[in-house]
């Protein structure tokens, strides 16, 4: 959008006019929140051990909060592209739950300039001290609390190298004429943007006000902002989040509305087809709804970043933060749009309380998500979806360093939140709640998990929470259904039990029957594929076996150009094969997807595969050319791979 136009319902939409007086903009109307479900349900005892409060803490936090709480985060930033900072003023509000006289906060790479308390409506400098600096954790945040006082004011600088914002030259940008920054704060990065109890253990409501050159617009996880494009911002989330999903964006971003109530946020080159493609997702909310009760969050909006964000998506509420490789054309690959949607019910209205407890979050959407295609697509979708799942699930529990990460409950002593975030989290929740599904029955089962949101609505909660609430609220009324044996199996067991379910689909045995004729001597030009859905190409190339030959591989890139997708899920699966089968002609087009495409779930096992495959020299190469295109999160990663 051109400088000067209205913020076109920027953001959100009231049809303003542009000052020079432009026609306005297509209209969406915005929703009230509905925040009338926050009282906390009763709490009922349950034959699960019940955690102590040791034992239920999230160890990622420095953050006291079991002594005082922050309950509502004011922030006023001003954002400054050249020294690629932003400087921030940060009020906190908070509840002593204790006689604790000091407040706890996670910090990263902040410079504090000055800290303040509210005492009796006066702002008096309080002291503080920042600890040594963690790699992980970053630095534990002492500030001391006068009597009487309530809430603290901060004035900070954040760091030109935070890991949780992504900072982009114009260069980076498809526009080429103005800069980026988004922010990626799960699992533990809201703390290099701002002083927080960075915790998912603690909820918290948050008012924003952002300052940016006034050629571009900022938003955030919140109600938008409804003037016009001027580089001044203000923001309200009156539902209270946990600090992961704070979320901001600043560049030169267009709007599309889907619907009154759904909309496309992204660079102008692709505004259109994102709208296209993600056109289902008022359908996939009123299937969600049907099922689990209604949206709780007023608008839900998707965010389109520059291809360097290394996630699929990021469930932020309100505006869902979404990778280019999922316009496809075709909606293939939309079930990560379900995904992220289906989280405003399970983890951003109910939360998991730890990282160790992450299934909560991602097995119970990836669940929902699965449920949601089925709605709109048909079940044989959903059980294509699932049988893929399931085998990239045993593919990591065959693998894995250590067994303890192959249960949902992640182990106590785990290195690092991220290792939370893999299938056995996903696929391995999925698979539980389905076990589930099948044993109760799905119209019983799903009256259980509706009534769950209701009951732990806006609250965050542990896998022990959950067990209690299922004993208490679903087996208790069907106890022949399940053994606490099983459920334990599932829950706190490495690996997965027998009783996990074995998808079959019809689509997947006819392409196998084909690729067992090609592998036994016949012509690639005689593979009947104009009917393949992206499911059935990924089973086809991932089945592939590991004596594929080099000519193989060539008679079916000559017959079906792979070399070059515009799929990223397909050209990520057909370079893993070509890689390890040492077909050369697939480097070229490789280099390009590298240097283009930032989502981790395809350049990290590129990566590993060139590297475990004699490319090493060649890797780093590309990496050294693409590297400064990636976020942080995917940098990081990616220096661990050359590392080892």
């Amino acid at each position: 959008m051109a400088a000067g136009t209205s913020v076109l319902a920027l953001i959100l939409a009231l049809g303003a006019c542009s000052r020079d007086g432009a026609a306005p903009e297509e209209e969406i109307s915005y929703i009230e929140d509905d925040a009338s479900d926050q009282t906390p349900g009763t709490e009922k005892e349950a034959s699960w051990e019940t955690l102590s409060q040791n034992e239920a803490r999230d160890r990622f936090t420095y953050a006291n909060y079991e002594d005082v709480a922050v309950t509502h985060v004011d922030l006023d930033l001003d954002v400054d592209f050249e020294a690629k900072t932003i400087a921030g003023k940060a009020i906190l509000d908070f509840t002593r739950k204790s006689d604790a006289d000091e407040l706890v906060l996670d910090a990263n790479d902040l410079t504090i300039n000055t800290v303040e308390a509210d005492v009796d409506g006066d702002w008096v400098e309080t002291d503080y001290e920042m600890g040594p600096d963690d790699d992980i954790m970053g630095s534990k945040f002492e500030i001391a609390l006068p009597a009487g006082a309530d809430r603290v004011r901060i004035d900070y600088v954040t760091s030109p190298q935070a890991e949780g914002i992504q900072w982009l030259s114009p260069e980076q940008t498809k526009g080429g004429e103005f800069p980026y920054l988004f922010t990626q704060f799960q699992p533990l990065y809201a703390r290099t943007m701002a002083p927080l109890q960075d915790t998912p253990a603690v909820r918290f409501t948050y008012d924003a006000h952002v300052t940016t050159p006034p050629e571009l617009i900022a938003v955030m996880s919140a109600r938008q902002d409804e003037g016009p494009r001027d580089g001044d911002y203000s923001f309200k989330m009156s539902q209270p989040i946990p600090s992961y999903l704070l979320a901001l964006a600043v560049g030169d971003i267009e709007f599309r509305a889907i619907s009154e109530d759904v909309g496309v946020y992204s660079e102008d080159y692709i505004v259109d087809d994102a709208a296209a493609e993600f056109e289902d997702t008022p359908k996939m909310m009123d299937a969600i709804e049907a099922m689990y009760g209604p949206y709780r969050w007023g608008r839900y909006d998707l965010l389109v970043l520059p291809p360097s964000f290394p996630f699929g998506g990021m469930e932020n509420p309100r505006l869902s933060f979404m990778t280019p490789t999922l316009i496809a054309g075709d909606k293939s690959l939309t079930n990560v749009v379900a995904h992220e949607l289906a989280h405003s019910w399970s983890g951003n209205l109910v939360t998991n309380a730890t990282w160790r407890d992450a299934w909560l979050n991602e097995g119970f959407t990836s669940y929902v998500e699965n449920r949601t295609m089925e709605a709109l697509y048909g079940p044989e979708r959903a059980v294509m979806e699932r049988a893929l799942d399931k085998k990239s699930l045993m593919n990591e529990v065959d693998i894995a360093p250590d067994p303890a990460l192959t249960a949902l409950k992640m182990p106590a002593d785990m290195n690092h939140p991220d290792d939370a975030f893999g299938d056995v989290s996903y696929v391995g929740g999925m698979f539980f709640l389905k076990f589930l599904e099948t044993r109760f029955g799905r119209e019983t089962f799903d009256e259980f998990l509706k009534s769950y949101f209701d009951h732990y609505a806006f609250q965050s909660v542990t896998t022990e929470d959950f067990l209690s609430y299922f004993e208490d609220n679903l087996w208790e009324d069907h106890p022949d259904a399940v053994t606490k044996e099983e459920i334990d199996a599932w829950v706190y067991e490495p690996g997965f039990p027998d009783s996990i379910e074995d998808p079959k689909s019809d689509a997947f045995e006819k392409v196998q029957a084909q690729l067992d004729a090609w592998l036994g001597g016949g012509d690639a030009g005689g593979l009947e594929t104009s009917a393949w859905t992206t499911h059935e190409w990924l089973y086809f190339l991932r089945a592939l076996p590991n004596s594929v030959t080099t000519e193989q591989l060539a008679a079916l890139d000559d017959r079906f150009e792979l070399s070059g997708s515009h799929n990223a899920e397909i050209a990520c699966a057909w370079y893993l094969k070509a890689i390890q089968a040492g077909y050369e002609p697939v480097f070229e087009p490789l280099d390009v997807f590298l240097t283009s495409v930032g989502r981790g779930k395809f350049i990290y096992p590129l990566y590993q595969s060139l590297v475990d495959n004699g490319h090493r020299e060649w890797a780093e190469a590309v990496y050294a050319s693409a590297r400064p295109g990636y976020h942080p999160i995917a940098q990081r990663r990616i220096d661990e791979i050359f590392s080892e």
